[in-house]
């Protein structure tokens, strides 16, 4: 492979990679799994990982849970659903998994979350409570405490 062609299949190996990423931005709700998105972007399973996580820096799975918690998050402050409502209105199918991956991200459950992140976000906009307390991998999350600031 030359240079050029190289570099070309480069880029729409990378434009493939931006419609698996709006795919999951647009249907975490959905039913999602490695082997659909490699099918829809024309990839196998394992190179679509590898290249997304080369990409993006975590695997399609982690980005997708990671949709699913930021939206679970803004479920959860609003008060008026359950933690197993959210969790399967966000596309997760157990609760055991929901929650475990909730602590992982945010840092705290997410029957603790719900509890205290009303408070804590109350009277900031939506955007800006969507910002400041958005998920983050489960090494910088602070055990114990809600990722809100």
């Amino acid at each position: 492979m030359t240079s050029s062609s190289a570099t070309a299949q480069h880029l729409r190996d990378l434009a493939r990679l931006r419609r698996v990423r709006d795919r999951i931005d647009r249907e975490y709700a959905q039913p999602l799994d490695v082997e659909a998105l490699a099918r829809g972007a024309h990839m196998s399973a394992g190179h679509l990982s590898r290249e997304f996580r080369a990409a993006y820096g975590e695997s399609p799975y982690a980005y997708l849970m990671t949709r699913r918690v930021e939206r679970a998050m803004a479920l959860l402050r609003r008060g008026d659903l359950s933690v197993t409502e959210v969790c399967f209105a966000v596309g997760c199918s157990s609760l055991g998994t929901f929650s475990t991956r909730f602590t992982e991200l945010v840092g705290v459950p997410p029957s603790v979350y719900r509890r205290e992140a009303a408070s804590a976000t109350a009277g900031l906009p939506s955007c800006v409570a969507k910002q400041v307390s958005r998920p983050v991998r489960n090494r910088e999350a602070q055990v114990g405490t809600p990722s809100l600031a």
